[in-house]
């Protein structure tokens, strides 16, 4: 049996892209000096990235027979992944964090935006991180 050696180029690090960019309007409630909304900048994550974020969310509780399990704080998990995306505007400036009375991100995030526009955010945020497609959807990619 022979063995053909096929060429792994196209999986080298500089012939694809890491990280995906996108503008997305999350809401029209800002807008720039001639009234247009303006886009926000979301970037994607690297595996390496939202591993960090989902360890980050995670605590050690205790369970019945005094054993210890991981437990992940999705919401606090979710909001740590949108704030890691986000490029622009930059949720980590003070005075932005200070103009709405908070500090970190995270919480810039959930006084800044309305529950729909939030839900936007984090959606795009998803899909631009590949989580929008289903099992079935993914498995129907790679078979054609």
């Amino acid at each position: 049996m022979s063995v053909v050696a096929k060429d792994l180029s196209a999986f080298f690090m500089e012939a694809v892209p890491v990280q995906a960019t996108e503008e997305f309007v999350v809401s029209d409630r800002f807008r720039d000096k001639e009234g247009k909304p303006i886009p926000w900048e979301l970037r994607s994550l690297t595996e390496e990235e939202n591993e960090e974020l989902r360890k980050a969310s995670t605590k050690r509780v205790r369970v019945k027979g005094g054993q210890y399990m991981n437990e992940t704080n999705q919401d606090e998990y979710i909001y740590r992944i949108a704030s890691a995306c986000v490029v622009y505007p930059n949720l980590k400036d003070a005075a932005l964090q200070s103009s709405y009375g908070v500090i970190g991100a995270e919480a810039l995030l959930k006084k800044m935006l309305r529950p729909g526009e939030c839900t936007a955010l984090i959606q795009k945020i998803q899909e631009l991180n590949g989580f929008d497609k289903s099992m079935n959807e993914l498995m129907d990619e790679v078979k054609n």
